[in-house]
């Protein structure tokens, strides 16, 4: 209950939630795949409820309208939820610590990739590598949803998007978007 109230919070702010809400099942005996599944649908009303707090200020910066952010992150939440169910147990597990160590280190390393992009005048990135970075976020979130609202946020940082309000925004409607589907797939 502790895990999944502050997940909750965490969530909303930046992301990161899945990191307590994952370990905690797994701790309890729940396998990793189920654990997995369990965290992203127990995510998504938090999800749901941070997007409709952020209404108001949701928008899509970029090359990318908001129709076609919403349709790459479906298609690659469906791609990652198919391979996650494909994938082994075992191989599941050996993969886990690689992906909460990527999201980490885009997690430490987000501030300075905005600085840098700001320093180096980075614009916005054109149409067809905006859908493939949230393609790919949406393949991992599909796949593991532990840190997704930290992936997202980078790949938006990286994709030239400022507005971080509405940034945040995005990143809740995108990850209540990848839970469900997620969700549905599992």
């Amino acid at each position: 209950f502790g895990a999944g109230f502050i997940a909750g919070i965490l969530n909303a702010i930046a992301g990161g939630g899945t990191f307590l809400t994952f370990p905690a099942l797994v701790w309890f005996g729940i396998p990793p795949i189920a654990a997995n599944a369990t965290s992203t649908l127990a995510a998504m009303p938090g999800y749901a409820a941070a997007a409709w707090a952020f209404r108001h200020d949701l928008k899509a910066e970029g090359s990318l309208h908001l129709r076609g952010i919403i349709g790459m992150s479906t298609i690659g939440a469906i791609i990652g939820s198919l391979l996650l169910i494909v994938t082994p147990s075992d191989v599941f597990v050996g993969v886990v610590p690689w992906l909460l160590l990527m999201a980490t280190v885009l997690f430490g390393a987000g501030p300075m990739i905005l600085r840098f992009a700001k320093t180096r005048g980075v614009g916005q990135a054109g149409a067809t590598v905006s859908a493939a970075v949230i393609v790919a976020v949406a393949i991992y979130g599909g796949y593991f949803n532990g840190g997704l609202g930290i992936m997202l946020l980078a790949a938006f940082s990286m994709l030239g998007f400022q507005n971080l309000h509405g940034m945040n925004g995005l990143k809740s409607v995108l990850s209540a978007i990848i839970s469900v589907v997620s969700s549905v797939a599992f």
